[in-house]
């Protein structure tokens, strides 16, 4: 029931910035989570961050260089100090938290980070 809708990525350089968007609409209602999750040519996907009511976690991979955060009914994550590691096609994703199900998708976006 809720509708997800990512910006646009992009290609940027080694110790570059990129910030994405994810905008939900419909039953947005609390509580709930919200997160970013990539999928890199050749690996499975994983969690890169997650934000929600018992508060922020990171991956380690990121930590330090991401953060994610949320204005209104839109969650960002901001990438900083991006590597090449960092290329993946980055979705964002909104859960409830007492349900066992994945929840919602975003068309996914694609990051591309050059050396």
């Amino acid at each position: 029931q809720v509708q997800l809708v990512e910006s646009v990525g992009g290609l940027v350089q080694a110790g570059g910035s990129l910030r994405l968007s994810c905008a939900a609409s419909g039953s947005v209602f609390s509580p709930y989570v919200m997160g970013w999750y990539r999928q890199a040519p050749g690996e499975q996907r994983e969690l890169v961050a997650v934000t929600g009511s018992e508060g922020t976690k990171y991956a380690e991979s990121v930590k330090g260089r991401f953060t994610i955060y949320k204005d209104k009914n839109t969650v960002y994550l901001q990438m900083n100090n991006l590597k090449p590691e960092d290329t993946a096609v980055y979705y964002c994703n909104f859960r409830r938290p007492a349900l066992a199900t994945e929840g919602s998708w975003g068309q996914g976006t694609q990051v591309t980070v050059s050396s």
